[in-house]
């Protein structure tokens, strides 16, 4: 009996003088407790026009890259609410356009068929807005 005892208090007493060593010892370690420096993760990447992107500037004898944001149908030149451009790159771009068109570098109302594989800057069918202004 007091054999059992002995082993009784041994088991029951063992672990919780264990644990409130070791809850000692990691209070001891864990200091440094500080907020780490970082950027935050939940901000939007900035937008920025492919123009911008790229540093591109547009130019009238580079009618290749102008017939992009012109509708090969209508000859009507597409928004900044479709293209994604920023107003300055926008304004020198129709300024290019029609300087093109005057030139006789670029048709007014239809886009060449050669001109139709070119990898697209954006989709005129999914505008950025939906609405013009």
């Amino acid at each position: 009996m007091a054999l059992m005892k002995r082993l009784f208090l041994k088991i029951v007493y063992t672990p919780r003088a264990l644990t409130y060593n070791v809850r000692h010892l990691s209070t001891e370690v864990a200091h440094d407790d500080s907020p780490v420096e970082m950027e935050n993760p939940f901000t939007k990447e900035k937008r920025q026009c492919i123009l911008c992107k790229f540093n591109i500037t547009p130019d009238y004898k580079n009618y290749r890259l102008l017939s992009q944001f012109q509708s090969p149908y209508t000859g009507r030149i597409y928004g900044r609410h479709i293209t994604g451009l920023c107003q300055t790159k926008q304004a020198a771009v129709e300024r290019e356009i029609t300087k093109a068109q005057n030139c006789a570098y670029m048709p007014y109302y239809y886009k060449d068929k050669t001109f139709f594989k070119d990898p697209k800057l954006f989709d005129p069918e999914n505008p950025i807005r939906s609405h013009r202004f």
